[in-house]
């Protein structure tokens, strides 16, 4: 009889749902939730100005949620840059 490691299954299982979760929230809640967002706004101000500037800010935060990897990656691109390139031990700006 061979032993079996439950910690691993579950964690595997943890790592996973986090992911869908994640997923989850960035694809579908917050969009809706921007929808809401305007919506409401619209329906409480009943002017144009105010559900204006509701909907430039729901597409602000929709476009940063849905290019989340994207801004992660040139985000670690950059670090990686820095650090890579500052030649030894020593950063520039740091003394």
């Amino acid at each position: 009889m061979e032993p079996t490691t439950l910690a691993a299954d579950w964690i595997t299982i943890g790592t996973g749902f986090g992911s869908d979760l994640k997923t989850l929230i960035f694809t579908i809640l917050i969009p809706v939730l921007c929808g809401i967002f305007i919506v409401v706004v619209g329906l409480k101000t009943r002017a144009p100005g105010p559900t204006l500037m509701a909907v430039i800010f729901a597409g602000i935060v929709l476009g940063l949620s849905l290019s989340i990897d994207t801004i992660g990656e040139t985000t670690s691109d950059t670090v990686d840059q820095y650090n890579d390139g500052g030649g030894g031990d020593f950063v520039q700006g740091d003394q």
